[in-house]
């Protein structure tokens, strides 16, 4: 399995779409602690982001339509461009079926400028498991009459604007409808035996018609134009929930998702973390790019690994008490003022959090107060910390102990 590292952006790679990436961006500014050292570094600007669906790394980011912020599928503007594309023909008059024999398992005919699934006879492959027609002009799902082999379908990014003819693969565990235009979540609430859906990047407003799909363990609506998360009740199953960049106002109706281990409401208009005393299991939660004023109601939720909350309107580092094997936390971009809070030890500190080795708090005022010696300061405080924003700690900084000891003595008065 490929994961998303900044060293290996350079290479091209596809990566499993039901992954949580990390998206670095590097911009040619130099970081306060390389300007004190007379080294000319490119700043790493890191932030964790959900990509939909399998993605591309292209030079020195991970690269995604939601990284971007395409809204070619909230808006119809370049409906007219891609009418245009899809009529000039499927794949030049050339048959993606050629060659194909009838007791093939695995089919991918990704970007084959295919509109119309019938030509295909895709009922013909009686043995037929997984089915990819990535990146294609299909409008109408049609064609999969009687195909109970089948069990994994991908259309993602094709031109489907309602949800529809499936009634002839009952054995469904996997399917996905990312970066489409349908509004409405329909007619698969009878493919009980699916795992994974994919609704990302379409223009659905309501959480609906999933009732029957107790054993879904990862269903994806990021990118959407929802409001409120509800009607999830009976999927008790549930492990991973996808809900960023949306218009979410309020965490709430997760209750009966005791299975939950990854939640991500990033990008939305939370401005309260509440909704969660029941997630005990939960181990990764995203709530950055929201506008979020304290860090609270994380009591229920002792298994929690991974914290990001970068990017809100957080004052001070306070309710991680119940957070006791915490190891990322993801402060970045709010509005701490100082470390010399003693919340800092208290909520922290190597006494209280000895698994904690990650600490972004890069792009608060604490930053600026600190000046060159922000990292330094942050590392006496949390001497467990390996890594304090994109920057890993090493065993040997390089600093005397007397420049420690005067740090120490010293703390925030300046």
């Amino acid at each position: 399995m490929i994961h998303a590292q900044a060293s290996s952006a350079s290479s091209q790679a596809l990566f499993p779409r039901d992954e949580l990436k990390i998206f670095i961006k590097m911009n040619a500014e130099s970081t306060n602690d390389a300007a004190v050292s007379g080294e000319q570094k490119p700043q790493l600007q890191a932030s964790l982001v959900h990509t939909f669906g399998k993605v591309t790394v292209q030079g020195h980011s991970v690269e995604s339509k939601e990284a971007h912020g395409d809204q070619n599928h909230d808006d119809d503007e370049d409906d007219d461009e891609e009418d245009s594309e899809a009529d000039s023909g499927n794949n030049e008059g050339k048959d993606p079926m050629d060659g194909v024999a009838d007791t093939v398992e695995d089919l991918d005919l990704t970007h084959m400028r295919i509109k119309d699934l019938l030509t295909l006879n895709l009922a013909r492959l009686k043995n037929l498991k997984t089915l990819g027609l990535r990146q294609n002009f299909v409008a109408n799902i049609i064609g999969f009459d009687d195909m109970p082999s089948l069990i994994d379908i991908d259309l993602y990014d094709n031109r489907i604007v309602t949800v529809q003819g499936f009634e002839g693969t009952p054995n469904l565990t996997s399917l996905d409808l990312s970066f489409n235009k349908i509004r409405t979540v329909q007619n698969v609430n009878h493919l009980v035996k699916l795992t994974d859906l994919f609704f990302a990047a379409n223009k659905i407003s309501v959480i609906e018609n999933l009732s029957n799909l107790t054993n879904l363990t990862n269903l994806e609506l990021g990118a959407n134009r929802i409001r409120k998360i509800e009607n999830l009740s009976t999927l008790v199953n549930l492990e991973q929930l996808w809900l960023g960049k949306n218009k979410i106002t309020k965490i709430e109706g997760l209750e009966a998702l005791t299975n939950l281990r990854i939640l991500s409401i990033q990008s939305n208009r939370l401005v309260k973390i509440e909704g969660l005393s029941t997630l005990s299991k939960l181990e990764e939660l995203f709530l950055s790019h929201n506008g979020i004023l304290r860090l609270e109601g994380l009591e229920g939720c002792s298994s929690l690994r991974i914290i990001d909350v970068g990017n809100n309107r957080i004052t001070k580092i306070e309710g991680l008490e119940g957070c006791v094997v915490l190891e990322e936390l993801w402060a970045n971009n709010n509005l701490i003022p100082t470390l010399n809070d003693p919340s800092f030890e208290h909520q922290l500190g190597k006494s209280v959090k000895p698994t904690l080795t990650t600490l972004y708090l890069e792009g608060n005022p604490l930053q600026s107060l600190a000046g060159g010696t922000y990292r330094l300061k942050v590392q006496l405080a949390m001497p467990q910390l390996k890594q304090i924003d994109a920057v890993m700690i090493g065993h040997n900084t390089g600093v005397s102990q007397s420049t420690l000891a005067a740090l120490r003595s010293h703390g925030e008065e300046e």
